[in-house]
């Protein structure tokens, strides 16, 4: 493991709630960005709401921000105890574009943690502990400013699990991305995760990509603006969740490499970019 690794890589069970809490001296929000997730947002909310909002106050708001969602995404995330907004009603007059990032980039003007929490709506095998886990790093160390959560990432088939054949972007396009291109960052396992937390005072310095490459860009901006020791990295057991189509995974391959090669100032063609990058949301109170 590099120096940086040895640092700065934690398990989730380093801290304890009662350690954490005692650390805490700003509100946390947890934002999940969530689009047609009726099926497994609740289930999320409410296990989280449980075990971090009311049994101990680690969470002082636990956010959804549906995305143009046509299923029964807010209601159900409302519901199971969610502040919920659709992403296109928060500052209409910035106008609202389809995407991931766009959600997590909206959540900025309708969140009050100083320390935000992003977590997946469409996860199958977790636990609670993937937040705490992700605060353990902001809540005990000033330096750090923005941490990625990594974990063993099955496959699911039918009713079976495959060990490590999960994360195919993460391990065909990101990492060896990551390697080429951005060799100081090559330490981190998960570069894509979903579950990752970020000083609120960061974020909003950052130009957030619309769409899929939001969690690449916030990592390869952090370096740039703060350096590697600002990034840290948690092991957070096993997370499932349901998989994409090929065809699918194909567009959010290409939306990556194109946020890479725009931050080594190499140009792509029209029309294969990310759909737009939100300027960083300091300069729009």
């Amino acid at each position: 493991m590099s120096a940086w690794g040895e640092r700065n890589t934690h398990h989730w069970d380093d801290w304890t709630l009662a350690d954490l809490m005692a650390a805490k001296r700003h509100p946390v929000s947890l934002v999940v960005p969530a689009r047609n997730e009726a099926a497994t947002v609740g289930d999320v909310v409410t296990r989280v709401r449980e075990a971090l909002v009311d049994t101990v106050a680690l969470l002082d708001e636990i956010v959804v921000i549906d995305s143009d969602s046509t299923d029964d995404t807010y209601e159900v995330a409302t519901d199971a105890g969610a502040v919920v907004y659709r992403a296109a009603e928060i500052r209409p007059d910035l106008g609202s574009v389809p995407g991931k990032g766009e959600a997590m980039w909206k959540a900025q003007f309708v969140t009050a943690g100083d320390v935000i929490v992003f977590m997946d709506a469409d996860l199958l095998d977790w636990d609670t502990h993937f937040v705490p886990g992700l605060l353990g790093p902001l809540l005990t160390r000033p330096e750090v400013a923005l941490v990625k959560g990594f974990y063993e990432r099955p496959m699911l088939s039918g009713d079976s699990a495959v060990p490590f054949e999960g994360g195919r972007v993460t391990e065909l396009v990101a990492r060896p991305l990551i390697r080429l291109l951005f060799p100081e960052l090559a330490g981190l396992h998960q570069p894509l995760a979903g579950e990752w937390a970020v000083r609120r005072e960061l974020f909003e310095q950052l130009s957030v990509p619309t769409g899929y490459a939001v969690e690449l860009a916030a990592l390869v901006d952090t370096l740039r603006s703060r350096g590697l020791d600002a990034v840290a990295q948690v092991d957070l057991g096993t997370r499932a969740h349901r998989h994409q189509s090929l065809r699918d995974l194909s567009g959010m391959a290409t939306q990556i490499l194109a946020a890479a090669l725009a931050r080594v100032g190499t140009p792509t063609a029209a029309g294969t970019g990310p759909a737009e990058e939100r300027p960083p949301a300091v300069s729009l109170r």
